[in-house]
């Protein structure tokens, strides 16, 4: 398949799709494909659930790059062409002593779903916490619960909430509201960026995928694909090795200086983000080296947040009083928010994305 028709050919129109594509191109790839069944979390019309892992490379290569699509469940449609279209294109061409491991639809549910939460409502990428100490603490969340989440979805309701986030701005600044809003909270089970009471099945799988497939690393790449922040159809680096350090450093060096360090997403300071995935697998790794970033394409910029909070409102209040016109419009915003049907975004997505991988694996193999 050439470079040319990654358009038409890698992003699938939903979750049954994209892992048919995902384990078809990893079949072609003579990749080793391995399934982890969701144990009781099902698809929309009954069908099963899964975390597909493709692993390309000596079995016994050092280096390793580790590749999520689907952190945040319906992003993954991004994410999963990525992983078809360096299937298809570039996986014949690793570099000696560097493996790739593909976690395809880390959070199944909210992939088949089209949400970005998983079937307990939990924002995955802030999972990844200690639950045997007491949660991180998000002290203006509670006092934001009530207008995030209306009990409406309309005109007024909407104007009453930005009137409510707009002086909690001027009290507070942008930034703390932007931090209330990203960095996670714990304490309210219907809400946004809820990271859950316990450790979900996607975060403990994926502690297995690290044990199994990477068990022979000695240093590893992660990539973490993710849409909603940065200007449209271009990518966006949050690195989270430590400020300063040599692992920082390496990561700047494959992509640039540019792109990892000082990012401010919106223009606005990085929240304190708790529980990331990123986290979790470093954990995982029991000290072993690991440079990466979450890589986001952006959509909408700052209005993607308003998306996050549709999101939610489908799944807890548009239920109480159904409209089928209204949720399907609804439901398609949602979608096209985070992951825009224009083939100029969905294109610039393969490329620059082919791009970052190949610049990923050219830095493992100098590491």
């Amino acid at each position: 398949m050439s470079e040319a028709a990654a358009f038409w050919h890698y992003f699938a129109p939903d979750y049954a799709a994209a892992r048919e594509r995902f384990i078809q191109a990893a079949q072609r790839a003579h990749a080793e494909v391995v399934t982890y069944t969701h144990p009781h979390a099902h698809g929309p019309n009954g069908a099963p659930l899964a975390i597909d892992v493709a692993r390309i490379g000596p079995q016994h290569a050092s280096r390793q790059l580790l590749a999520i699509s689907g952190t945040h469940g319906l992003e993954g449609a991004a994410g999963s062409a990525l992983q078809v279209a360096w299937l298809d294109t570039a996986a014949q061409a690793l570099p000696a002593d560097v493996a790739v491991t593909l976690v395809h639809a880390l959070n199944p549910y909210g992939f088949a779903h089209a949400s970005r939460t998983t079937e307990n409502n939990v924002d995955l990428n802030r999972n990844f916490v200690d639950f045997d100490v007491p949660r991180p603490v998000n002290p203006h969340y509670d006092a934001l619960h009530g207008w995030l989440i209306p009990e409406r979805w309309d005109r007024d309701t909407l104007a009453a909430a930005k009137a409510a986030t707009d002086r909690f701005r001027d009290a507070h600044g942008a930034d703390t509201l932007f931090n209330t809003l990203a960095s996670g909270q714990y304490t309210h089970a219907d809400g946004l960026i809820y990271g859950g009471s316990q450790r979900e099945w996607s975060n403990l799988t994926l502690e297995r995928i690290v044990a199994t497939h990477l068990a022979q690393a000695e240093r590893v790449a992660l990539i973490d694909w993710h849409t909603g922040i940065g200007e449209y159809g271009q990518p966006f680096f949050l690195c989270f090795n430590a400020e300063g350090s040599a692992l920082q450093q390496r990561a700047a060096q494959w992509w640039g200086e540019d792109r990892v360090l000082d990012q401010r997403p919106h223009g606005l300071a990085r929240p304190d983000y708790r529980g990331l995935v990123f986290r979790g697998v470093e954990r995982f790794l029991g000290g072993r080296p690991m440079a990466g970033a979450v890589v986001e394409f952006g959509t909408r910029g700052p209005n993607a947040s308003l998306a996050s909070r549709l999101d939610q409102w489908l799944r807890f209040r548009a239920p109480q009083a159904p409209d089928v016109e209204r949720d399907t419009q609804l439901r398609a915003d949602l979608i096209d928010a985070f992951v825009p049907f224009s083939s100029l975004w969905r294109e610039s997505v393969v490329t620059h994305g082919l791009a970052i991988t190949a610049q990923t694996l050219d830095g493992l193999a100098r590491w």
